[in-house]
Formats: structure tokens, C-alpha cells, sequence
């Protein structure tokens, strides 16, 4: 909705747009990190106060799980897709090119996958944001396994292949391109990654 909401007070409405400020919430998670984006940085950047911002949307961390909500909706509408490929090469290239397409980043988006980033950066005090992170990262995966079973079944791996353990070979690829991504490696590099992945995958 791109309208202010209006359940602030009483017949008060919200000066601001709860899409817009959640918007700018993500691109501060995104940038700093869940531990490392202080409320004060979140409220600046969302043009809201603390008050404001806790009645729209809790505390901080309920915020950054709508944040990555957000994220996910937006920035990984692709695995879907990737999925719904007819051959395991084709979930692949289509999960790789998806998210060398995210990492590339436009100017004004920070680089690397949000979760993988927040994931690496989350300390004991942040452990139920952490658990949340692992709870979602176990569900991509289990549906990626169960792809990659679909795939053995109808033959697009040598025998013996095991969907586990290529599903876990695959994230690591995946992951590995974002933390290279935000430690300033560039696109050309990225997409050598890429290529290199494809050529070497063992199904068809």
C-alpha cells in the first residue's frame, strides 16, 4: 500500500509510507547488517521517529524479519522459477544467473545476499534472528533437495548421485559468490565463477 496508514492515534494518520520507510529499513540491514544498524540509523534513513517506528512495525526485530520478507518477495522471486526448470543444468544456470544478477547490485544497492551476510555477522544477542535465518535457509534447502531428487530420478545425474549432497554443493557455490561479492570482488570475476560452475556440473 503507498498510502499512509492511519492507526497511529486516534483520527491521526501516519505521516509516512509504510513501503517506502520498510524499503529504507532493508537497504540499512542490507548495507550494515542486523547488529550493526543501530536505530538510529534506521529511523534516519526511514524518516520516521522511534515512536513511529514501533507502532508501524515493533521492535527492530520484528522490522528485519518484514525486511527480509521484503527481500525475499523482491530480490528472490527467481528461485521459484529456477526450480520449476525441466533439467537440474537448467535450475542451476537459472539460480547462478539469478543471483549474479542480484549481487551485480544496482549503484545505489549494497552488494551480497542479505541473509548469507546477516547470517556471518549475527552474535549471541541476536540468536532468534539467527535461528529465524537458519530456519528459512532449511526450507530453500529442502526444496532444492527434493528438486535435485527429482532430477536423479529422472536421470540427469550419474548413478550413485546424491541429492544431498549436490544440493549442498550448490549452496556453497551460491554462497560463496556472495561473500565475494561483498568483499569487492567484480562482476566479470563473479560471472567467471559462473561459467566455471556450469561447465563443471555433473548433470544435464
Amino acid at each position: 500500500m503507498n498510502i499512509p496508514e492511519r492507526h497511529l492515534g486516534k483520527g491521526r494518520p501516519r505521516e509516512f509510507c509504510v513501503d517506502q520507510a520498510l524499503t529504507a529499513a532493508l537497504g540499512v540491514f542490507w548495507t550494515k547488517g542486523y547488529e550493526g544498524s543501530s536505530l538510529s540509523d534506521l529511523t534516519e534513513a526511514m524518516g520516521i521517529t522511534r515512536p513511529s517506528l514501533y507502532a508501524a512495525f515493533g521492535n527492530k526485530e520484528e522490522l528485519f524479519r518484514k525486511a527480509l520478507d521484503l527481500y525475499e518477495r523482491e530480490k528472490l522471486a527467481y528461485v521459484s522459477e529456477a526450480l520449476a526448470a525441466p533439467t537440474s543444468r537448467g535450475v542451476v544456470e537459472r539460480l547462478l544467473t539469478g543471483a549474479l544478477e542480484n549481487l551485480g547490485g544496482s549503484e545505489c544497492e549494497p552488494r551480497g545476499c542479505l541473509r548469507v551476510i546477516t547470517s556471518m555477522t549475527c552474535g549471541a544477542e541476536a540468536a532468534s534472528v539467527r535461528e529465524d535465518l537458519h530456519a528459512r535457509r532449511a526450507s530453500s534447502q529442502a526444496a532444492l533437495v527434493a528438486r535435485m531428487a527429482k532430477a536423479v530420478a529422472d536421470g540427469d545425474f550419474p548413478a550413485g548421485t546424491d541429492p544431498e549432497s549436490i544440493t549442498n554443493y550448490l549452496l556453497a557455490i551460491l554462497q560463496g559468490l556472495s561473500v565475494q561479492a561483498n568483499s569487492g570482488a567484480s562482476h566479470e570475476q563473479l560471472e567467471d565463477v559462473v561459467r566455471t560452475s556450469l561447465a563443471v556440473w555433473p548433470g544435464r
